[in-house]
């Protein structure tokens, strides 16, 4: 079996395994962007027992994914992979900035965005201005050459990830299911990030209900997560 393994990696262009450890570790949850604190506002949906099972959770992010946050993230993620410079780069963070729909909304993307070009910087000596979460990951793709659609499919799954982790907590739902509905959301992701290009004339989002949910978590209490 190891034999087999070796042999399958060995056939793999080695560009492409550097892009996936790479991209693994930006995306990481050990990566200190802070995105345990943040549930892009399930937490208001859970409180309000909106959200009970596991079927309500894998139907909300996949229209997020499809509709939301997700597509538009990949939008701006690609922009910002493209930009030649630190002006374009400007213009493609300020459409991210203004495409928030809650001042929690801003705060969530902006401090990711701000603590991972921090440590981007600090490991590879990269020049990253602080940006929204998507816009420097993508500017840092592109500056690093890793493969667009790669980044943009792990990018996506990675945030799904993290609103499941998020859920499995606050609903609560064994780990077991929370995996699960990874799993069944992963060809979406795959095929949204494939499917979105980097037009900022596309940004839109009818996910009205999340947006929704993430204006009313500012004031909701208790509450445990920043979004």
């Amino acid at each position: 079996m190891g034999t087999v393994a070796r042999s399958h990696m060995a056939m793999w262009p080695q560009r492409m395994i550097i892009d996936v450890m790479t991209l693994s570790q930006w995306l990481s949850p050990s990566y200190p962007v802070g995105a345990f604190a943040y549930s892009h506002g399930l937490e208001t949906v859970i409180a309000n027992e909106k959200m009970v099972t596991g079927d309500d959770l894998f139907h909300w992010l996949a229209d997020i994914v499809k509709y939301g946050t997700g597509r538009n993230d990949c939008t701006v993620l690609k922009a910002a992979y493209s930009c030649i410079d630190l002006a374009a780069l400007s213009d493609v963070d300020t459409h991210a900035r203004a495409f928030s729909s809650s001042a929690e909304r801003l705060r969530e993307t902006s401090l990711q965005g701000a603590a991972f070009c921090q440590t981007t910087a600090a490991l590879w000596g990269d020049v990253i201005p602080n940006l929204t979460y998507p816009v420097a990951v993508g500017w840092a793709a592109g500056q690093h050459k890793l493969d667009l659609d790669l980044t943009a499919a792990m990018y996506v799954q990675s945030f799904v990830s993290n609103l499941v982790s998020a859920a499995v907590r606050a609903i609560p739902l064994g780990q077991t299911e929370g995996q699960s509905i990874l799993a069944r959301l992963s060809p979406l992701c795959l095929h949204t990030a494939m499917g979105s290009g980097s037009d900022l004339n596309d940004l839109h989002s009818i996910t009205f209900l999340s947006d929704i949910a993430a204006m009313r978590h500012e004031t909701l209490q208790p509450r445990i997560f920043r979004s």
